[in-house]
């Protein structure tokens, strides 16, 4: 435990939580993001964020499934796609799927993820690895193939929402003000394990009951009950990406609940030719190794485009407490 634990009882909103799988996150000011890391962590500086409360867990293929039975949801990675959006591409590939993880069979150059990573028709997240698979001992992994308007059908249809990317972080934290992990400042020792990331050689040989996901709360939660806040999946957030943060604020001020930028900020500069709008991930995943991918960390944040899910990435919810006028009872 660090000694920048924070100590004092939270305080907790008037009435029930929204459901019993949710946990209240006190609201304050802390530091967010990080300057000893990636480039787009940066500036780490204080963030004010209103309390709201936060799925204990990832979304579930379980809770999943009991969406789209309830409502014949159909996700991104299940519908036909439409060929003038994509000009270009094989025949072959212009059919419903999605992002699949493929171990290598030996060591690569790890400039070239697209040596790991297989465009699988009818991969999608009841379906995690293609048509002849499915969530047989695995309805209690997170929901994976999950575009981000997959997510956002979710949370509507549970009368949530999507958590901002300075309200994960906040959580992700559980109360320890800047440390490096969620856990402290220290890398997971021989032997523990606090995390479901990589641990092997990355990315043909995961060690024994890891490279995959693992069943939510497989790991010990952090300072605020929470589960894989490292590790697992990445998460959707609502916020749009942008490369760096803050820079319409004033540095004397601590911003009041931020959020990102705007859908046109959001567009990948460096590829023109994709024109689709990026939202923030949190969390890192399975797949994060220290020789390739640190991010299994609060701070860590990367863009993903809104139409595409992978098979390592999902989604929790969040929701704001009842805003209660005391005018009426007056």
């Amino acid at each position: 435990m660090s000694d920048r634990q924070v100590t004092s009882p939270p305080a907790t909103p008037e009435g029930a939580p929204p459901s019993d799988d949710m946990v209240w996150i006190p609201g304050g000011t802390f530091l967010m993001g990080s300057d000893a890391h990636y480039a787009e962590e940066a500036p780490a500086r204080g963030v004010d964020v209103s309390g709201f409360w936060l799925g204990r867990t990832t979304v579930t293929n379980a809770q999943y499934a009991g969406f789209v039975e309830d409502t014949g949801y159909v996700t991104v990675a299940e519908r036909p796609l439409d060929p003038a959006d994509f000009p270009g591409a094989p025949a072959e590939n212009l059919v419903p799927g999605s992002m699949v993880f493929t171990p290598t069979a030996g060591p690569v150059d790890l400039r070239h993820l697209s040596q790991w990573w297989t465009w699988t028709p009818g991969a999608c997240w009841h379906c995690p690895e293609g048509p002849r698979t499915d969530l047989a001992g695995r309805r209690d992994h997170p929901a994976v193939h999950i575009a981000h308007e997959d997510a956002l059908a979710y949370a509507a249809w549970a009368g949530l929402n999507l958590p901002t990317e300075a309200q994960w972080e906040l959580a992700a934290r559980g109360g320890l003000e800047g440390a490096t992990y969620t856990w402290g400042d220290e890398p997971e020792a021989a032997g523990e394990r606090r995390a479901n990331y990589w641990h092997g050689d990355f990315p043909w040989r995961a060690g024994p009951g890891y490279g995959t996901t693992a069943p939510v709360g497989s790991y010990p939660a952090n300072g605020h009950g929470l589960f894989d806040m490292a590790g697992n999946v990445w998460e959707w957030t609502a916020d749009w990406y942008v490369e760096t943060r803050f820079t319409d604020v004033a540095p004397c001020c601590a911003p009041r609940d931020p959020r990102g930028g705007t859908l046109e900020e959001s567009l990948d500069r460096r590829q023109p030719q994709f024109r689709v709008p990026r939202k923030v991930i949190k969390g890192g995943s399975f797949l994060c190794a220290d020789s390739y991918c640190l991010r299994y960390r609060p701070a860590a944040r990367r863009p993903q485009m809104v139409d595409t899910g992978m098979s390592h990435i999902g989604f929790r919810c969040a929701a704001d407490p009842p805003r209660i006028d005391r005018r009426a009872d007056a």
